[in-house]
């Protein structure tokens, strides 16, 4: 009867779906000034957002997505990687508590073990508790993809783009953790920042080609031609995928943003050009040169500037301010076939 209702739900949910295809948004709670949960899931309905994720499983988050049809990306803390690697009981007790109780009328995409471990001491567990997890979900017969959040730290090599490999002290995690998520045909999730890149080094990035802008051809790969860093950056992490032997396995840009302070490049007019761009990109379904006609769904970070990340560029990359006031405008409307 669960399994009827939640396919019930989902039949609904993707029947009234009328955001931009592949587009969601970053739900960060590191403020003290923020609206209550049940305020910022009417902000994202107005504003066309149907993707959604969250860090953790906060029940107020949790209780306020109920029968919005807005999907979500569900995170397990980091701090909880280890005892649910280590003890199927707890990774039951957890999906006991954060998952089945909302099944029925809340539209779970993937939940993601773990972000940004890998490399580092928490990263032997992650494959653990990715299969604890999907053992726990499978007994309330949930399909539910259990997956990782990686950041681009993970490549040793990322130019040109198929030249993209994973470091020595990532590829022992990452190639049983790939083997496993095409097994069961989960995506990866991956944080991917031009911003971060071009600010690194903008004496050799082209500020257009970090912006998405409309470019020419900068970066000649072979037979790929690349006119701007985000397809770049998504396609290094493909070729590196391909070399582990999994080249079937999908990508989820769990985050992409740009801020709009606390450096010389993070401007407003730069975030608002970033994410704009970024929107039209994915929702013309044309992909990266790697993976043309696959839509590549990406999660804006953030929604919110929070005021109790680290001072600087951290606090500055919300597409709204506390108050829910826009920081720059941007474009949700559903594109016309």
């Amino acid at each position: 009867m669960q399994r009827l209702c939640v396919l019930l739900f989902v039949f609904v949910c993707v029947t009234l779906r009328s955001g931009v295809e592949g587009i969601g948004v970053n739900y960060g709670l590191l403020g003290n000034n923020l609206p209550p949960p049940a305020q910022v899931i009417t902000l994202l309905k107005s504003r066309n957002f149907q993707k959604t994720r969250i860090f953790d499983p906060n029940p107020d988050v949790l209780k306020a997505l109920e029968g919005s049809c807005i999907s979500l990306i569900l995170g397990v803390r980091n701090e909880d990687l280890q005892q649910l690697a280590s003890d199927l009981t707890f990774a039951t007790n957890w999906v006991n508590t954060n998952v089945v109780p909302h099944v029925s009328s809340v539209n779970f995409a993937y939940i993601s073990a773990g972000n940004e471990v890998i490399p580092g001491q928490l990263a032997t567990f992650v494959l653990g508790a990715m299969q604890n997890l999907d053992m726990a979900l499978k007994a309330h017969n949930l399909n539910i993809p259990v997956t990782t959040t990686v950041s681009l730290q993970v490549l040793g090599t990322s130019y040109p783009p198929s030249n993209g490999s994973f470091s020595g002290d990532s590829i022992q995690f990452l190639q049983p953790i790939a083997q496993f998520l095409a097994t069961k045909q989960y995506p990866l999730l991956a944080d991917v920042y031009p911003y971060f890149a071009y600010a690194s080094n903008p004496d050799q990035i082209q500020l257009d080609y970090a912006l998405i802008k409309n470019t020419g051809v900068i970066v000649v790969d072979g037979d790929l031609r690349y006119n701007n860093l985000f397809d770049a950056m998504v396609d290094a992490l493909y070729a590196a995928l391909e070399k582990v032997g999994q080249p079937g396995l999908d990508v989820v840009v769990s985050e992409t943003g740009w801020p709009s302070g606390g450096d010389v490049y993070a401007t407003i007019d730069n975030a608002q050009t970033y994410v704009n761009n970024l929107i039209a990109h994915v929702a013309s379904g044309k992909g990266t040169p790697r993976k043309p006609g696959k839509v590549v769904e990406t999660y804006i970070f953030a929604l919110f500037n929070e005021n109790q990340k680290p001072v600087g560029t951290e606090q500055n990359f919300g597409l709204f301010y506390s108050n829910m006031t826009e920081v720059y405008h941007i474009n949700l409307t559903p594109m016309k076939n």
